[in-house]
C-alpha cells in the first residue's frame, strides 16, 4: 500500500512539473511568434490552458497580451507538442476580450 501511494505521489509531482513547464514553453513560443511578426512591444501577461493540455498534441489556450496599457485576451490553438516535438505551430483562433486603457499623462 505504501509503495502504491509513493508511486501515485511521484507521478503527480512529475505531471505537475510538466504542466508548469508546458506553460513556460508555450509562453516563450507565443512571444517568439509575436517578435517574428514585428510585434516585440506586445508582452504576454498570462496563459491559461486545460489540465490535459500537456498530454495532447492539439490544445486550446487563452493568452492575455498587453500593448501600451491595452489588453487583449486571445484564443489560440497550439498544434504539436512544445515539449516533445520540434514542429509547433501557434494559430490565432479568436479574440475573446479587448480592454483599452486611456492615459492622460504629461
Amino acid at each position: 500500500m505504501g509503495k502504491l501511494f509513493s508511486l501515485i505521489v511521484l507521478v503527480a509531482l512529475g505531471y505537475t512539473g510538466i504542466y508548469f513547464y508546458y506553460g513556460v514553453v508555450v509562453e516563450r513560443e507565443v512571444q517568439q511568434q509575436l517578435d517574428e511578426r514585428g510585434l516585440s512591444a506586445v508582452s504576454v501577461d498570462n496563459i491559461e490552458y486545460g489540465v490535459l493540455a500537456p498530454i495532447n498534441t492539439i490544445a486550446n489556450i487563452e493568452v492575455t497580451v498587453t500593448y501600451r496599457g491595452s489588453q487583449a485576451t486571445l484564443d489560440l490553438v497550439v498544434q504539436g507538442h512544445p515539449l516533445f516535438s520540434d514542429e509547433v505551430s501557434v494559430e490565432f483562433d479568436g479574440l475573446q476580450a479587448l480592454r483599452l486603457g486611456i492615459g492622460f499623462g504629461q
